[in-house]
């Protein structure tokens, strides 16, 4: 078994909730894209992130099924765990680009776009009830962000995710990049309370950048 750690990010003000990830905190040892789609899909995670050069932020991320350009909960992760081990950065880099990235107390951000996660499909529910009572996954094909207002006046949100790939994540249970579709879309800071007990905080930017952020912390 390769070397890796796991993370949960997006925890929630309660200390529950997080998105499981794994990190190969070196990715030499994984060095082709085949071999690290095999392991992503062996670990099982919604995703595992290769860190190939943590003092440049370079990093390749893979869900159990397909390689992504940009995903929010790996990149909140990755800088999180960087900075526990001294190795801060302020820009990752995925294959989508450059992505900022910071901290503020206990939330680590990154700045990303909508653009780059491209087939995230949100869906607006009458209630949060109505999202709750969804079934996981709910009928249909493609990558479903399900979402009502919990307090629309103050930009809280209830969301789930499912990814609906066919592989085995039948519901992210925090997914940063779905979640700036969302503020793209609806041009606004937002709370996100989604899945089981996580939290998520947006904040749109100019020229189309958006700002998510979270909590994070070993599993």
């Amino acid at each position: 078994m390769i070397d890796h750690v796991v993370l949960r990010v997006f925890i929630g003000p309660d200390g529950r909730g997080g998105n499981p990830l794994g990190v190969v905190t070196d990715g030499t040892q994984v060095p082709g894209t085949d071999e690290r789609q095999r392991l992503a899909a062996e670990l099982g995670y919604s995703e595992t992130v290769f860190i190939d050069d943590a003092s440049r932020g370079a990093v390749d991320i893979y869900t159990p099924s397909a390689r992504l350009p940009f995903a929010g909960h790996p990149l909140v992760g990755v800088s999180w765990l960087l900075g526990e081990r001294g190795q801060r950065v302020e820009v990752l880099r995925p294959p989508a680009g450059d992505v900022p990235t910071w901290t503020d107390g206990d939330f680590t951000w990154i700045r990303g776009r909508a653009e780059w996660a491209s087939g995230r499909r949100t869906q607006q529910y009458a209630s949060a009830a109505e999202v709750d009572a969804l079934p996981a996954p709910p009928p249909g094909e493609g990558w479903l962000y399900a979402w009502a207002w919990l307090d629309e006046a103050g930009g809280r949100v209830r969301a789930r995710a499912f990814p609906r790939r066919g592989d085995n994540i039948v519901e992210d249970e925090a997914t940063g990049a779905a979640a700036v579709v969302l503020t793209a879309e609806l041009g606004r800071p937002l709370t996100i309370h989604q899945g089981a007990a996580s939290q998520i905080l947006t904040r749109p930017q100019e020229d189309g950048w958006i700002d998510v952020g979270g909590r994070a912390a070993m599993a």
